[in-house]
């Protein structure tokens, strides 16, 4: 379940949600994934032209993830954690499930 949040708390959450994954991202060699994030949107994008895409999604106080042909919508739970509206997969462990598939390799968040 979400918090109900006002819009500009929502925006920090989300915010922090983006830099906590760009943070994980830098330890990536960059010929392997790299990443650029602007404005609430990060990429995730790989040397073969592939890019995953993490938003902020204001309206709906959400954040998007696009990885591939699948998208999952994530909601804040009450102890900070993001996970999907359906299914309830935890943020941080997809992107990490979604990018090593990716890599061809299990990584770690």
């Amino acid at each position: 379940m979400s918090t109900d949040q006002d819009p500009a708390e929502f925006a920090l959450a989300a915010d922090a949600c983006l830099e906590q994954v760009s943070n994980w991202l830098e330890d990536f060699d960059p010929d392997e994934v790299d990443y650029t994030a602007s404005d609430g949107v990060l990429k995730i994008e790989f040397p073969d032209g592939v890019t995953f895409v993490l938003n902020r999604q204001s309206a709906a106080q959400q954040v998007w993830f696009a990885a591939g042909a699948r998208a999952w919508h994530y909601e804040q739970e009450a102890d900070g954690s993001w996970h999907s509206t359906k299914g309830g997969e935890n943020l941080v462990e997809s992107i990490a499930e979604a990018v090593g598939a990716k890599l061809g390799r299990q990584v770690e968040f």
